[in-house]
């Protein structure tokens, strides 16, 4: 099995520096220089590619080898980033970068975005059903790693590195992943995926995908399972931002510290699932404590509104703000390995030829509703005040824990 998870773990690492570039990085350095809560939210529309993914996931079952997809998107992105490297931001535009750096860091989330449909296929290929816990662990945790090392650790080592030199080693991290593509057992004898499924053509394929087992209800969850909680990390730390807290310590405990408490919790999320235990129960009771948690983030959040009330360095209060921040994240990641395995095993009960294009369907929704609500968090904040946004946060965290009762007895 290590043999399988050793290359996945590389991949999936690399794929998740983009996503902590942006949401890590860009959020907070936008804020602090005085952008609108809307606009800095408005930053999230980079991700656009990610949305059609359903486009070339037909492409990538059909057409070539999955080695040859995999090198090709990752040596892509190390390409993308190179020319970053040489276009350091100087004057900004009105969404707050550069529209160069704008059409570069699209590209980047296009070739990453294949790239992760590649990946996946090649995750619900080679895993059989006894290795989807540890096997969907190695993929989030991977994943975050990736961002938490583009996230944070580029928000630390920016007043110290140049722009050009950060992008130049984030290029060779991509061109050596190309290269572990291409020298990976693993990868160089994918199994066969079995006779070929004839053409489908859009509203057909997508009718056709929908009508397998399981797949109706799965795509409703992963569509909103993450509406209340993506919401509320949001927004959250930008507004212990405005309480007070610097640009430095945020991006240590938001960038940082946070985001290793989730891959504490996605590593817990897969040794639960590796003890036999099944998604759908394990993520009745996650959720449950979710929805405990964000109830407590929000009465904090009522409270720092107090008149009279201040993050002080040393408070009780500040240290409950950031360790809600982390107990959020925590409490995410194990939501997020439990439902990441749910949607593979869904998938497996597809046809090999159409395996990829079902979990890019999947990933797909999944991705948009994280989007939904982080795009535009920050515009609900400004119009309607942080106090109802969480109250509707907090019910959007309740509405997953009732639809668990409707899974369908493939799934549970």
């Amino acid at each position: 099995m290590h043999g399988k998870l050793l290359p996945l773990a590389g991949l999936y690492l690399v794929q998740g520096l983009p996503y902590g570039l942006q949401s890590g990085l860009l959020p907070v350095l936008l804020r602090a220089r005085g952008l609108s809560l809307t606009r800095v939210g408005l930053a999230k529309v980079l991700y656009l590619p990610w949305l059609f993914k359903l486009l070339w996931a037909p492409l990538v079952d059909t057409r070539g080898s999955l080695r040859a997809w995999l090198m090709l998107s990752t040596a892509a992105l190390g390409l993308v980033c190179g020319l970053l490297a040489a276009s350091p931001p100087a004057e900004a535009g009105p969404a707050g970068l550069p529209v160069t750096v704008v059409g570069l860091l699209l590209l980047l989330n296009l070739g990453a975005a294949v790239q992760d449909v590649a990946l996946d296929t090649l995750a619900v290929q080679l895993l059989e059903p006894a290795e989807l816990g540890p096997g969907n662990t190695v993929q989030v945790v991977a994943y975050k790693l990736g961002a938490v090392l583009a996230g944070g650790g580029l928000l630390a080592l920016v007043p110290t590195l140049s722009w050009p030199l950060l992008f130049l080693l984030l290029a060779a991290t991509y061109w050596l992943a190309a290269a572990l593509v291409w020298a990976a057992p693993a990868l160089q004898q994918p199994p066969s995926s079995g006779p070929s499924e004839p053409a489908l053509h859009s509203l057909c394929l997508l009718q056709h995908l929908l009508a397998m087992p399981g797949t109706l209800w799965t795509a409703g969850f992963v569509l909103t399972y993450k509406l209340g909680e993506q919401g509320a990390s949001s927004l959250f730390p930008l507004l212990l931002l405005d309480h007070g807290i610097s640009t430095p310590e945020l991006g240590l405990w938001n960038g940082v510290g946070a985001v290793l408490c989730s891959i504490v919790g996605s590593s817990l999320g897969g040794a639960l699932l590796a003890r036999h235990r099944q998604p759908v129960p394990l993520l009745r009771s996650v959720l449950g404590f979710r929805l405990g948690g964000l109830a407590c983030q929000t009465t904090l959040l009522f409270h720092l509104d107090t008149p009279g009330v201040r993050l002080g360095s040393s408070t009780v209060l500040r240290g409950a703000a950031l360790l809600s921040l982390c107990v959020q994240h925590f409490l995410g990641g194990l939501v997020t390995t439990t439902t990441f395995t749910l949607m593979m095993r869904c998938s497996q009960l597809a046809p090999s030829a159409l395996q990829a294009t079902h979990y890019s369907l999947l990933a797909t929704l999944e991705l948009l509703g994280k989007l939904f609500l982080g795009t535009l968090a920050g515009a609900l904040a400004d119009s309607l005040g942080p106090h109802l946004c969480f109250a509707l946060f907090l019910a959007l965290s309740g509405m997953p824990i009732l639809y668990l009762s409707l899974a369908p007895s493939t799934l549970a």
